[in-house]
């Protein structure tokens, strides 16, 4: 039983081994076709992303990424399933210079399924697919880390993958990075059918040599040549469609030509254009830089002369104001003084008025007889200068009343009341 069991194991182990040889093989025999197809399809049209062949192509690259690539084991001891992306960031990481950094800024993919797509389509267009997958392989260390045994990556057939994907660098492909396709979270799924065709075709054209080797004894030399006829004018008819693919590419090659030689023309004529112009304003900055540089020196050659100028006329002002509190002190008398000569005129004044009250004129007549009277005119002559020191500069009026310091009821009082006192 023990011997059973064991060669039932073995059996198990072989036939998994050999399934996963037949299927190592037919992905790389469909990779191998599908980029033939890429390759005859480029010859009619633009690759993109509504291209079936480009999407059948995409297909078989993810599951060959994908095939027998180990699970990340999780604190539970779960495995969950991992995107190639994850091993593409590790094996690539030497790879310059590299779009990794630009596929993990972008917004608009966020699944690790949909960054691996986008690196696809990213590498395919830069033409260095091949060149990242190669150097993916040299790192076998991270290779063997990320997939396990029976990997299409840790096989042989993976050198012959690099080789295939070369051809691929002739193809102008052009992409969508911000599709909704990317965002897909259903695995790719590979149609079998054209490639299926192509291979019946080829059996079917392995079987008629065989049958035509096998009958050409029975064959007359005229079948052979109708049947050799017929062989050249397939091939000659199959050798026009060549031309013709051949001839419409080098037509579209040679109206970009004559565009981008147009474009390089008008950017040459834009840059004679613009280097005058550029010189001119380079000349104008640094004339203006200059003359900015001139006039700042002068305001602040003026600031310093205003500032000089006020202090000479602040000082100035000092002076004067300083000379003219002097003069102003030294015009005027002192306190002391100023109130002594109010009193002496004050007292003039009333001795004046009581000499004038005491003088009782009976009539108009007495008053001429006295001023006739010789003695009166004769003690006026003889009088005393010392008597009349206070008519010299002044007035008899009440016009002085304010500069001798006597308030207006004391100047304006009447003889009587002057008697009185």
């Amino acid at each position: 039983m023990a011997s059973r069991s064991l060669g039932l194991h073995v059996a198990r182990k072989q036939d998994a081994a050999r399934s996963g040889a037949v299927e190592r093989r037919n992905l790389l025999t469909v990779c191998r076709f599908s980029v033939k197809t890429l390759l005859d399809r480029s010859c009619l049209d633009t690759i993109d992303d509504s291209s079936p062949e480009f999407t059948n192509f995409v297909s078989i690259l993810e599951q060959i990424l994908s095939h027998r690539l180990k699970g990340q084991t999780t604190w539970f001891g779960y495995e969950t399933h991992r995107s190639f992306w994850d091993y593409v960031k590790a094996a690539c990481s030497k790879v310059s210079p590299s779009c990794i950094h630009s596929i993990e800024s972008m917004e608009n993919v966020r699944s690790s399924r949909a960054k691996g797509r986008a690196w696809i389509r990213l590498v395919l267009m830069e033409k260095r697919l091949s060149e990242y997958i190669s150097s993916a392989l040299r790192d076998f260390k991270t290779t063997r880390k990320w997939y396990e045994d029976g990997a299409i990556m840790l096989g042989e057939e993976a050198g012959l993958l690099a080789d295939t994907l070369i051809g691929l660098n002739t193809i102008d492909f052009s992409f969508c990075l911000k599709g909704e396709g990317l965002n897909g979270s259903c695995p790719a799924v590979i149609d079998y059918t054209p490639y299926l065709k192509s291979i019946q075709s080829i059996s079917s054209d392995e079987e008629l040599r065989t049958l035509g080797s096998s009958g050409s004894e029975n064959t007359t030399p005229e079948k052979m040549a109708a049947s050799t006829a017929e062989a050249i004018l397939t091939e000659q008819s199959s050798w026009i469609c060549r031309c013709k693919r051949l001839e419409q590419k080098y037509r579209m090659a040679l109206e970009q030509k004559c565009y981008l030689e147009e474009m390089v023309r008008l950017r040459e004529a834009q840059l004679s254009q613009v280097i005058p112009q550029n010189k001119a304003l380079q000349q104008r900055l640094t004339d203006t830089h200059l003359s900015h540089t001139l006039e700042k020196e002068q305001l602040e050659y003026i600031v310093l002369e205003l500032q000089d100028q006020l202090t000479v006329l602040k000082n100035h002002d000092l002076r004067s104001r300083q000379e003219l509190t002097t003069h102003l002190t030294n015009q005027w008398p002192s306190p002391g003084a100023m109130d002594t000569n109010v009193a002496l005129d004050t007292m003039l004044y009333r001795n004046r008025v009581g000499q004038w009250e005491k003088k009782n004129f009976q009539s108009l007549e007495q008053l001429s007889q006295t001023s006739l009277e010789p003695s009166h005119t004769l003690n006026q002559d003889t009088r005393p200068a010392s008597s009349h020191w206070h008519h010299h500069g002044k007035e008899d009026t009440p016009s002085l009343i304010g500069l001798c310091g006597l308030k207006s009821s004391e100047c304006l009082a009447s003889p009587t009341r002057g008697d009185q006192s």
